[in-house]
């Protein structure tokens, strides 16, 4: 929380030096876009999301284009509108990189973009890479944000149909993986010893 709140202050200060009114009115003064690119700046700077964060990232969020390239773009200029978002180097790489990370860097989008497919069509199973993406790295370990321990994690090895969990669900789905896996390998060794007709 050390982090979040250097980086209200931040924000707060950079808004009433752009709008020369004080800081303790600074927070009253943005509206409209401009209030909500700064709520979605620290909003989508930790793990935890209050339900005042709704707003600004329901309009975030809504920000969607045909490219993915064109998203991540307008999504960059809408969290440019807050006064901070261009005070610092740091502020601006924030920007960069909550603009390329979030959304893309929970369990479901790490699956889904880091899958691909081995085998065939009906018996074949996804390859599922446990390496994080560099946007993913650079978003979760910026200066200003804070995830601490909501990070996804990776269970299991790619060799053996591992997948990314939820930080929260990993000991649930821990254990689910190694059930699957002994019952997959049980059911190999079966194919390949007396099921198919050897000794």
């Amino acid at each position: 929380m050390q982090i979040l709140r250097r980086l209200m202050a931040l924000l707060v200060l950079a808004v009433s030096y752009s709008t020369g009114v004080g800081t303790a009115f600074a927070a009253d003064v943005l509206t409209g876009d401009t209030r909500l690119a700064c709520e979605a700046i620290l909003c989508l700077s930790s793990g935890s999301r209050p339900s005042e964060c709704s707003p600004s990232l329901s309009r975030y969020f809504g920000i969607n284009k045909k490219k993915l390239s064109d998203t991540l773009s307008a999504r960059h200029d809408f969290l440019s509108l807050c006064p901070a978002s261009g005070d610092s180097k740091e502020m601006s790489d924030l920007v960069r990189a909550i603009s390329q990370g979030a959304g893309r860097c929970d369990a479901v989008s790490l699956n889904a973009g880091l899958g691909r497919w081995q085998g065939s069509t009906d018996d074949g199973y996804p390859i599922i890479s446990n390496k994080r993406p560099g946007y993913c790295n650079a978003y979760s370990t910026h200066e200003y944000t804070a995830f601490d321990d909501d990070l996804p994690r990776y269970v299991g090895t790619p060799e053996e149909r591992g997948y990314w969990v939820e930080a929260k669900d990993y000991d649930r789905e821990l254990a689910k993986y190694e059930k699957e896996l002994a019952d997959r390998k049980k059911h190999e060794e079966w194919l390949n010893g007396s099921g198919s007709g050897g000794n």
